[in-house]
């Protein structure tokens, strides 16, 4: 839905911008600057309105606030222990159970009971009022049909003003491109897409288009027993930014309306389904009247409801309602604000669907004993147990399944069908991109037309069945699917995808819903639940505004700490010299480090800080240890080079005498990189293991990829040895100041046609012996994911423990991790 909002109070007769020029806006894509242009004559600011703090100061008890800033309380402690008490977990018999503690009231408080407390929020300055309305219907209903709502403008007004997404907002529609030259479009925020450029030009100019979200969805309210439901409409605003809108800590969503669940006294089951979709559409056109701009188009009449009504509807697969919402909103278009969503189009189609015919196609039992040979990754789940007796599977479990069906499925289905599978990933994977080029467009659609092309052998294997018969499909009627068609039209038309994703909003129904449902006496929920957010959300308003006014007020008072003495500045700057010197010389090298786009990170002690170089290499079955680190030492006095290639024959001999006879060692390093469409922000941490083994029995050995020789490539390896040398005492080498790893190398073999993975194989030497080499652990480059090869069905003998290095054959996961998939899809 869209919106053109100017602000209350605005001075229309001097605007500061007067006539809207072009600019050319900077932005990063996939680490490359983007040229971009804005909108002519868009988000003209006309005089200054009222702002947070402005607002705040017109409270009615803003004279009291003159000389006590946190009025109604006493003082920043008597306010921080009332906003803690509110936003905790603890009932109002347990608040006056602490309140009535002995060691409680000495403190200075200003309340000593629950109820008092409550009052005083009450006085604080409020936000959105929420109201309730009887709404009207034609049919008896068990109950009166209660609505709870509040003004959806003045919710996006709170958000267009809060001083919170000062600087993460877009105002005007913009174009981005991968060059200068302008010739590839970068799709990203939904003020980048075609119809926010489109939607600017049917508004007057200089006004702000303002892009609202709305979102509802059933949830249920109570656990185990009960069965509560309630219903929240969540409003948001598209100009916020998406990596702040969809995060939960921002806030971004807010609850605007409670919609009634009514139970209609009908005999026809399918018609109540008709008059609650037909309540809900009312309730809508009530609650958003005051984002309408425009008057209505024009008047329909409902039609009588009858059977034969419902089949002519069900025809056409529409629902019955005559008047939708959105009949008399200026310029909204159900066929551009329905965007596709991730996580109940996608990831539960995946679910729905590809698991099902990857079950049909290997059994079930094969299938789970596949899954719970996979090699561990720490932070990701294991499914020990298989995945076809897993209950209640949310998004997130869906999204892990996603990683691993791939090369779980490789060589045990047919490739037509592992092919039409993989098309499928692709396609959910690159339109998951949060900034997608017109060639990722295309991409996209290439990969949807490839499951297509290979989807008749899903149907051919009779492996699409009926969830309640089990007999065999041969058509392709699935919804969700056809959705998928229109994809890529929406890229264009609202920007990314992913930002239009439920994730968010499923858990702001905890937070708006769930949460505080939990703290009501679980009767008239709706009520309680809109006054306990009506307090939470003054004390979060209250704290925003004695924050900014406690900074404004030191800001203020700086010039008077800036004159304190050249003789106090001399001593705290000879104090931080110590820290720091103490810092670097307790930690040398630095056990947290940046190495390019590359953050590692190891435990400031090591597993072991002392075990001999022969020692080290009987204890992790590494034979040619002692040798190899004679190779990087020779390598490293002779070139003094960071970037070391991988290969050659071994120079040192077995028994070459080293500068050094001790080594310390860790067992584990944390890596991380940048996001691989925003190199602002930071991606998903990952943990390199390379624990002794005990007999044959192997621990988790993560393996990634290590940079070698830029004119070569990558080499994907295995981690055997994390160490660090320890020269004799006195000595001060270079080279003991950095982190080594003992790496085993794969070779590529080819890329298989129907996964589109890397098949690796272990690199030897000519002896015979694996090809392993020492590095400079800051050569490593990324995390990886390699899975054994389970051939056409997996040796019942292999254990997830077992099943890595008693494989030969191995394939390079790339759909582990999507920003892993996006850097290897070129």
């Amino acid at each position: 839905m869209d919106d053109h909002f100017d602000g209350p109070n605005a001075d229309y007769d001097n605007p500061e911008i007067g006539e809207g020029v072009e600019v050319f806006a900077p932005t990063t894509y996939a680490g490359h600057f983007c040229r971009g242009e804005q909108f002519e004559g868009a988000a003209i600011v006309y005089g200054i309105g009222d702002t947070f703090l402005r607002r705040f100061d017109m409270d009615r008890h803003a004279f009291h606030r003159q000389t006590n800033m946190y009025y109604p309380f006493a003082n920043f402690g008597d306010w921080e222990m009332a906003n803690f008490l509110l936003q905790s977990n603890l009932s109002m018999r347990e608040v006056d159970n602490y309140l009535s503690l002995s060691m409680t009231k000495k403190m200075p408080l200003s309340f000593w009971t629950a109820k008092e407390l409550r009052g005083r929020i009450e006085d604080l300055p409020k936000g959105p009022c929420w109201k309730v309305r009887i709404v009207p219907t034609r049919h008896p209903t068990t109950n009166p049909v209660q609505l709870y709502w509040r003004d959806p403008l003045e919710c996006i007004e709170a958000l267009f003003n809060h001083p919170f997404y000062a600087g993460k907002m877009d105002y005007s529609p913009f174009r981005v491109f991968t060059a200068a030259e302008r010739v590839m479009r970068v799709y990203s925020e939904w003020m980048s897409s075609d119809g926010a450029w489109d939607l600017q030009t049917k508004v007057p100019a200089g006004s702000t288009l303002c892009g609202v979200i709305l979102s509802s969805d059933k949830t249920n309210i109570t656990n185990v027993c009960g069965g509560k439901v309630a219903h929240p409409l969540l409003i948001s605003l598209a100009n916020i930014r998406m990596n702040v809108r969809n995060k939960g800590s921002s806030h971004a969503f807010l609850l605007t309306a409670l919609m009634p669940i009514a139970e209609f006294i009908y005999p026809v089951t399918r018609i109540r389904s008709v008059l609650e979709a037909r309540l809900f559409h009312a309730c809508l056109d009530f609650v958003l009247e005051p984002l309408k701009k425009a008057a209505q188009f024009g008047r329909m009449m409902a039609d009588p409801l009858g059977n034969a009504y419902f089949d002519a509807c069900a025809q056409f697969r529409l629902s019955g309602v005559s008047r939708p919402f959105w009949r008399d909103w200026l310029l909204s278009d159900p066929h551009r604000f329905l965007t596709p969503e991730c996580l109940h189009h996608w990831h539960r189609m995946s679910w729905d669907h590809d698991v099902k015919w990857c079950k049909c196609a290997l059994g079930s039992e094969e299938l789970d004993f596949r899954f719970s040979l996979l090699p561990p990754i720490t932070g990701l789940r294991q499914f020990k147990s298989g995945i076809t007796k897993l209950k209640q599977v949310g998004g997130r479990t869906q999204r892990d399944v996603q990683r691993y069906l791939v090369v779980v499925i490789a060589g045990a289905a047919h490739p037509d069908v592992v092919a039409a599978v993989r098309a499928l990933t692709e396609f959910r994977y690159l339109a998951q991109a949060p900034a997608i080029t017109e060639e990722g467009c295309e991409k996209i659609a290439a990969a949807l037309a490839e499951f297509h092309h290979y989807k008749q052998a899903i149907i051919d294997g009779g492996l699409r069945r009926g969830d309640q018969s089990g007999s065999i499909l041969e058509h392709w009627e699935i919804p969700k699917l056809e959705l998928l068609q229109s994809v890529v039209p929406s890229i264009s038309q609202v920007g990314s995808v992913l930002q239009w994703s439920a994730d968010t909003t499923e858990h702001a129904h905890i937070e708006v819903v769930k949460d505080p449902a939990s703290r009501t006496n679980n009767k008239d929920y709706s009520s309680q639940i809109c006054r306990h957010l009506d307090r939470i959300e003054k004390c979060r308003m209250f704290d925003t505004a004695v924050r900014l006014r406690g900074t404004a007020e030191a800001g203020s008072s700086s010039s008077a700490v800036e004159h304190d003495g050249d003789q106090s500045d001399g001593e705290v700057d000879h104090v931080v010299d110590d820290l720091l010197a103490s810092t670097t010389l307790s930690s040398s090298p630095l056990r947290t480090f940046v190495r390019g786009s590359t953050a590692f990170h190891l435990n400031f002690r090591p597993a072991v800080r002392r075990l001999s170089v022969d020692a080290a290499a009987e204890k992790f079955a590494i034979p040619d240890l002692r040798s190899a680190l004679g190779d990087y030492l020779a390598l490293y006095n002779c070139l003094g080079r960071r970037i070391r290639p991988f290969g050659g024959a071994r120079q040192s001999v077995q028994d070459i005498p080293l500068p050094f006879e001790y080594l310390q060692i860790w067992y584990k390093v944390r890596i991380q990189q940048r996001v691989y469409h925003d190199r602002a922000s930071t991606a998903t941490a990952y943990t390199i293991h390379a624990q002794p083994p005990n007999g044959h029995m192997v621990a988790t050995m993560q393996l990634f990829c290590s940079g070698t020789n830029p004119s070569a490539g990558h080499a994907v390896v295995e981690v055997r040895l994390i160490m660090r040398p320890r020269p004799p005492k006195g000595i001060n080498v270079p080279w003991a100041n950095r982190f080594l790893v003992y790496v085993r190398r794969f070779d590529v073999v080819n890329v298989e046609p129907s996964t589109h993975l890397h098949v690796l194989k272990w690199a030897v030497r000519a002896s015979g012996s694996y090809f392993g080499d020492v590095f400079p652990l800051d050569q490593i480059s990324s995390f990886a994911h390699v899975v054994p090869r389970f051939g056409e069905t997996a040796d019942k003998r292999l254990t997830y423990m077992n099943s890595f290095h008693a494989s030969q054959s191995f394939y390079l996961n790339r759909y582990f991790d999507k920003d892993f998939f996006y850097t290897t899809n070129h």
